[in-house]
């Protein structure tokens, strides 16, 4: 809950309040039941609340019927009774993550893998828009006297999904061929991967000497990927790159939509799995982090763990927590990219892992 709080700052959106549910399972109709849908509709008029905001995904026959309760027709009873804004709107988490990359998106590639996803998310919940999408219409450019207004605009929808695809396709085969030049050359590539501002951009930054990285401390601030060369101890070279930050439910969405830029994870010989040291849940960022790879396909590429922000903690913190990742396997390297410790140790770990590959990086 503290971290949508965090994601709807982000949108600008301040929290004026919170409502938690326990429930043995959730109610196919309404997530929450139409009681609870029922007062959370006064929870929000009395705080003069504009968003309701789910922490979970809402399915589009969810989202229609809790519109239905907390924003019923002007001819109902309940409308009138209602001091609820009148551009009030119901969003789910997916919609608020796909709506700051929305705002994030800077490249041209970008902004069509966002804009992808949010057509993919609209298609399905276009029955909830009410009876304007209900009614019929016939002319020039139409199926037929019978066609409703919801056919055409799902029509439209589909059609800028094919054309965006194709587009993303034509990326996808342009990077394709910038890896396989890469690999004529011998050239071996270290992926960052990690949660949300774990200090990815930061760390490339410190490591190429480029002050030109955007690095902020912010969610989601990159959602295009930077590649750099970088040397390395031995006197070679090996290419870092930056990727999207990851975060606990991820839009499925989305997933599908930056499959070019995901691509170059599954393509790196090395995984650089960056943690922020100084979260207080900085284990089960690992566990989100490790089962986005697995859904992504990329948890078999051999990986060192660098536990950012060690300067943040205490010798016993640090000293713990990479413990318990050793524990799990993992190889662990502490560093603060912000304060430029710990990058040579780092570096000489990948020199190390990269050596025992069979695709050697490039040497000068």
């Amino acid at each position: 809950m503290d971290e949508l709080s965090l994601l709807l700052g982000s949108l600008g959106l301040s929290t004026v309040g919170s409502a938690v549910q326990k429930r043995l399972a959730p109610d196919a109709a309404t997530l929450i039941g139409r009681g609870k849908a029922e007062e959370l509709r006064e929870f929000c008029a009395a705080r003069n609340a504009d968003h309701l905001v789910f922490n979970e995904q809402l399915s589009p026959i969810q989202k229609n019927n809790l519109e239905k309760i907390i924003l019923p027709s002007a001819s109902t009873p309940q409308a009138a009774a209602s001091n609820l804004n009148s551009n009030f709107k119901i969003w789910d988490r997916p919609f608020v993550i796909m709506k700051i990359f929305e705002r994030r998106a800077r490249t041209a590639e970008a902004k069509l893998q966002v804009e992808l996803a949010l057509t993919r998310y609209e298609i399905p919940h276009l029955k909830g828009l009410g009876l304007q999408m209900s009614r019929t219409g016939a002319g020039i450019g139409t199926r037929g006297p019978g066609e409703t207004e919801f056919e055409r605009h799902r029509r439209k929808l589909e059609r800028k999904v094919r054309e965006i695809a194709k587009k993303l396709e034509n990326v996808r085969k342009q990077r394709r061929l910038v890896r396989e030049r890469r690999k004529k050359m011998g050239v071996s590539t270290v992926s960052l991967v990690g949660y949300t501002n774990s200090g990815k951009s930061t760390l490339l930054r410190a490591l190429s000497g480029d002050a030109t990285i955007w690095a902020e401390d912010r969610l989601f601030s990159t959602l295009d990927t930077t590649v750099r060369r970088i040397g390395l101890p031995g006197g070679g070279n090996a290419l870092f790159s930056d990727t999207v930050g990851f975060i606990r439910q991820l839009p499925l969405g989305l997933v599908a939509a930056f499959r070019a830029t995901l691509e170059e994870i599954s393509a790196a010989e090395l995984l650089l799995l960056t943690l922020d040291a100084s979260a207080t849940d900085v284990l089960e960022t690992y566990s989100v982090i490790t089962k986005t790879l697995a859904e992504i396909g990329c948890d078999n590429i051999p990986r060192i763990v660098a536990l950012n922000k060690e300067d943040l903690i205490t010798p016993q913190e640090r000293a713990t927590i990479a413990s318990c990742l050793r524990a799990l396997g993992e190889r662990v390297v502490l560093i603060s990219a912000l304060e430029a410790e710990g990058l040579r140790g780092l570096l000489e770990m990948v020199e190390g892992e990269l050596s025992l590959q069979d695709s050697w990086y490039v040497r000068c």
